[in-house]
């Protein structure tokens, strides 16, 4: 995941104004609350399926279906990564021309959006192919050297179903490239953040405490101390963030007057929800209170910078908001149910499930937290092959 995803809520409607350099009329009050609404609501989806996924995720021999661990050593150097990463670009911005780095960078997500979303759909296109479907496996296999030195490089198993989906995002991927429209940024971003969500594992709860505690110093840093953050989402042309325009109910589709969310906004507490879904699943206790709590903090902080950044009309550093509530509301929890050595004990890596299929090929479940606890537990007391577990890197 690229380190600078983390870009504040920006409402432009007051500011920004066309190419014609005529003042843009303001945002009607009903266009606003659409926009905001809409923000909310596409930062929730990818959230919750996104940690459902999580728990499935496979830890087969396909680098795509494996997950990526983050250590209490990731993160820690994740803000500082972040910081050289956002200073850059906004260095790039200023000393060459915007036009030919967004050109770039069009090109490098076009692929990446293209891959994340044939990733994301795959599970929900298997329903609709027939019975019959003549479904072939593939594999793209390279190695490096020969005989006993040999190790492999790339080792990706895919499908006939696996290349259909890969054709339908082909073209999203070709709409981006040639309209921008807002509509193919927000499909891209929605699957970048699914995709964060259900692949990168936090080790534990101390560990989603330091990244999301570093990363709440370097947003409020970014946002407040400098105007680097707020200049590179407005300059940098890629689905890192996800837009509703403001003007939607008086131009339809062609408006122009986005407000914004960066999708690290998303990623950064979706992992953290994720990691707190799997904790309750290993309790054990059929309730999923952790993860309901943490949620519902999400819900809350969001709803806070919204009206934090409409009342003082500045963007505001999301995480600000966000930090506190998702880490808060569980911790304070666990203090009431006498859970905290549990929470702070459990461990990602030895996880319930350690040997689950491709998720693609499981079978369709409702999307609630209790229907995949019964999903699962139906699945692991059939007979199942177990695969290595190599570990693998995004």
């Amino acid at each position: 995941m690229d380190p600078a995803l983390s870009d504040p809520l920006n409402s432009s409607a007051e500011t920004a104004s066309p190419s014609n350099g005529t003042t843009r009329p303001p945002s009607t009050p009903e266009g606003i609350a659409l926009a905001y609404g809409s923000l909310l609501l596409m930062a929730l989806l990818p959230i919750f399926f996104g940690a459902l996924r999580s728990v499935r995720c496979a830890h087969g021999k396909n680098p795509a279906d494996m997950p990526e661990t983050i250590t209490s050593r990731d993160a820690a150097r994740f803000p500082i990564i972040a910081s050289c990463t956002l200073l850059g670009l906004y260095l790039f911005f200023k000393i060459f021309s915007q036009e030919y780095i967004n050109l770039l960078l069009s090109m490098y997500f076009f692929v990446l959006g293209i891959l994340a979303l044939s990733h994301t759909i795959s599970p929900f296109m298997n329903k609709f192919f027939p019975a019959n479907f003549p479904n072939r496996q593939y594999q793209l296999l390279f190695t490096q050297g020969s005989g006993e030195t040999k190790e492999e490089i790339v080792n990706y198993e895919f499908d006939t179903k696996d290349l259909v989906c890969l054709g339908l995002s082909s073209i999203v991927g070709v709409w981006y490239l040639l309209r921008k429209h807002w509509i193919a940024n927000n499909l891209f971003g929605l699957a970048f953040s699914l995709n964060g969500v259900e692949l990168l594992h936090l080790s534990n709860v101390s560990t989603g405490c330091i990244l999301l505690g570093g990363l709440f110093i370097y947003d409020v840093f970014w946002v407040f101390g400098t105007n680097v953050m707020v200049t590179v989402a407005r300059s940098f042309e890629a689905p890192i963030k996800l837009v509703f325009p403001q003007d939607l109910l008086e131009k339809g589709l062609e408006a122009d007057n986005f407000a914004m969310l960066g999708l690290g906004d998303i990623v950064i507490p979706g992992i953290f929800i994720a990691l707190l879904l799997r904790f309750d699943i290993s309790l054990k206790k059929n309730t999923y209170t952790y993860f309901y709590t943490s949620f519902a903090a999400y819900v809350f902080g969001l709803g806070l910078t919204i009206f934090i950044m409409h009342i003082f009309k500045h963007a505001q550093p999301a995480l600000l908001y966000l930090v506190p509530a998702c880490i808060g509301f569980p911790v304070l929890v666990a203090l009431v149910k006498g859970e905290v050595t549990e929470m702070f004990s459990y461990e990602s890596s030895a996880e319930i499930l350690p040997h689950t299929p491709r998720l693609t090929h499981f079978p369709t479940v409702s999307g609630s937290p209790a229907s995949l606890a019964d999903s699962m537990q139906q699945k692991l007391a059939g007979p199942h092959r177990r695969r290595p577990q190599n570990p693998s890197a995004m």
